[in-house]
């Protein structure tokens, strides 16, 4: 079948704000979400800084939080968002749902704790609901139990890609007819043992993300959830709920290559096939939502393969994890959001912390300052460790 896919509802919870408007003005206004980390110790670490999200009180969005891992807790208030947006209540989804959710390490604050109880000789002791946790389906399961939503039901382990792979995902589902909403995006909380992973891989940069910059010293983990509210076009339209965009398509490929070092011809692989499942050509593009992650080799080698794909146009990119940070698993659906966003708005989100143009980086970062456009189309790049990536394309509906 060829049904049309409209985004009708977007949430978020971010360092930089909580909530569609008020994420959106700190994007615009380049605001930065980063601090010193205190859900943990980070003394006996060499970096300090997080994009973790200061102001958050889950019992303003869920009843009862009690057995409720963070990320689980950020999915659960993202998705609150999203449905209340898109006047949707959850007593109206029917069970032609789907919940799609993407992360990196499900509940990472549980498996601290487990962790540490099983050095400490507690293991016996750790509690039923922290084990239930640990398994990979929990974030979204717990979505759906929240709602009490009867439809399909998955979780996306694809890392700092998996947001748009939720996307892509929910996209085709719709389109073949086989369901009619899907909820769909990414969470991730801070927890020690990513903190302590990529501190192990020298990925952390020691203050600010500064994407493209000729200094840029790698990424700042950040944590949040951003997820969307897809549905049948014709029934947004019947309905006649406020329509964000049309997610047009999304292209996938794997580098094949290093698990942590990306390549361009991945990158490129996956920004073609977004933009041919999509029905369009380079020059239809307005801007690029960059997976940007403020490391050497990312930046160089997206940069690069922007370069070839759009050789005749200088065209925008701007990675907003120079505000938010790495948000891993909801990195790229919390940038769908500033995606649609942007449309709406006809704004381009500045890349912040950039002061020193890179040679091997040519490419326009709307450095610093937010930028009036008018977008019609726009690419979403989402990239991941063991190079699996995932592009989305979305369009303004005319």
């Amino acid at each position: 079948m060829n049904r049309r896919v409209a985004v009708t509802g977007l949430g978020v919870v971010s360092s930089i704000g909580i909530g569609r408007d008020t994420f959106w003005n700190s994007l615009i206004e380049g605001k930065s979400g980063i601090s010193n980390i205190s859900l943990f110790d980070t003394s006996k670490f060499s970096r300090h800084n997080g994009g973790e999200i200061k102001n958050f009180n889950p019992s303003e969005y869920i009843k009862n939080v009690k057995y409720l891992g963070r990320a689980s807790q950020f999915a659960i208030a993202a998705t609150k968002l999203a449905l209340s947006d898109a006047g949707m209540p959850a007593t109206a989804i029917s069970e032609k749902n789907a919940v799609i959710i993407g992360t990196t390490l499900p509940e990472g604050g549980d498996v601290d704790l487990s962790s540490k109880g099983l050095l400490e000789g507690e293991g016996v002791k750790i509690l039923e609901h922290i084990m239930l946790n640990l398994l990979p389906s929990s974030i979204s399961r717990n979505v759906s139990y929240y709602f009490d939503l009867k439809g399909r039901n998955l979780l996306i382990p694809n890392a700092c890609s998996a947001g748009n792979y939720a996307i892509g995902y929910g996209f085709d589902l719709i389109k073949k007819g086989e369901i009619e909403t899907a909820i769909v995006g990414g969470s991730e909380a801070l927890s020690r043992i990513i903190f302590q992973g990529f501190q192990r891989l020298y990925a952390v940069a020691p203050d600010f993300c500064s994407p493209f910059d000729k200094n840029r010293k790698g990424i700042i983990p950040g944590e949040g959830a951003g997820v969307l509210f897809l549905e049948n076009m014709d029934n947004a339209i019947k309905r006649k709920a406020k329509i964000y965009a049309e997610v047009a398509g999304y292209g996938l490929s794997c580098d094949a290559h290093h698990m942590t070092i990306p390549k361009k011809d991945g990158i490129l692989k996956a920004m073609k096939k977004a933009l041919k499942n999509s029905g369009m050509v380079p020059g239809q593009i307005d801007y690029i939502n960059a997976h940007g992650t403020g490391t050497n080799a990312n930046d160089k080698e997206e940069s690069s393969a922007i370069r070839e794909l759009f050789p005749e146009k200088n065209i925008p990119v701007s990675s907003i994890k120079s505000m938010l940070g790495h948000t891993m698993g909801a990195a790229s659906s919390i940038e769908a959001v500033a995606c649609c966003l942007a449309i709406q708005n006809n704004m381009i989100p500045p890349t912040i912390n950039f002061s020193t143009p890179d040679p091997d980086c040519n490419i326009d970062c709307v450095p610093n300052t937010s930028r009036k456009a008018r977008l019609n189309c726009v690419l979403n790049n989402g990239f991941a460790f063991g190079g699996n990536n995932c592009c989305v394309v979305l369009s303004r509906i005319n």
